[in-house]
């Protein structure tokens, strides 16, 4: 079976996230993020170049936890995909563009933290548990009784 992928950003959380509600009701989060940027010299070290911005969104589940979780500052890896799009403004046509993260989180190279690994629900207790759990037994061995058989050559 192949690996899914999809598209990842990095960088840092430029403005302070905003939660909305679209129509439906879903949670919505919008924030400027931006990326740093390097050129390489020929003596092998790096110059940091201007970062640039760009808008970053998120719906549903990763709204709602982005917004709870992440400052103006953070590190962040998200995970998603970039989306075109075009809008009107004062009679001109302007193109624009986003990346919808579907996962979003904190850089762990760039972040210091601590885990809270205490299951949120019936699911979670599931799969905490699982994760306990040993790939495999080891096959235990009785002391008591004929010992296996060898292999003959």
């Amino acid at each position: 079976m192949a690996i899914h992928t999809q598209q990842s950003f990095s960088g840092f959380i430029a403005s302070q996230p905003q939660l909305t509600y679209t129509e439906n009701g879903d949670a919505r989060l919008f924030v400027k993020v931006g990326k740093e940027h390097f050129r390489q010299e020929q003596d092998g070290s790096f110059t940091e170049l201007e970062p640039t911005f760009h808008n970053l969104v998120a719906f549903k589940a990763a709204a709602e936890q982005g917004h709870a979780r992440l400052s103006k500052g953070d590190r962040f890896i998200a995970e998603g995909f970039v989306r075109e799009y075009t809008y009107e403004r004062d009679g001109q046509t302007i193109k624009g563009e986003e990346f919808t993260a579907r996962r979003i989180g904190h850089d762990m190279a760039r972040t210091r933290y601590e885990v809270d690994r205490t299951p949120r629900g019936k699911t979670a207790e599931r799969e905490a548990v699982s994760r306990d759990a040993s790939a495999f037994d080891l096959p235990t061995q009785s002391r008591s009784g004929a010992a296996s058989p060898g292999m003959g050559i």
